[in-house]
């Protein structure tokens, strides 16, 4: 195996792109920031949160 392929690299990058969605979330929420930066914030989320499911979980096939 060479230098950077791991194969549970892939699934490590999922759970970190959704454990930043959620700080994000957490971050905007409890800032009490303006409504428009909230939906903008939890839009890009949400598709982040879906790529991110989808590289933790594309091993399971």
């Amino acid at each position: 195996m060479a230098i950077g392929e791991h194969p549970q690299r892939t699934p490590l990058y999922g759970i970190a792109l959704l454990i930043g969605v959620m700080v994000a979330a957490t971050v905007v929420t409890m800032a009490e920031a303006p409504t428009g930066v909230r939906i903008a914030v939890y839009v890009v989320g949400a598709l982040v949160a879906i790529i991110g499911g989808a590289l933790t979980l594309r091993d399971l096939s």
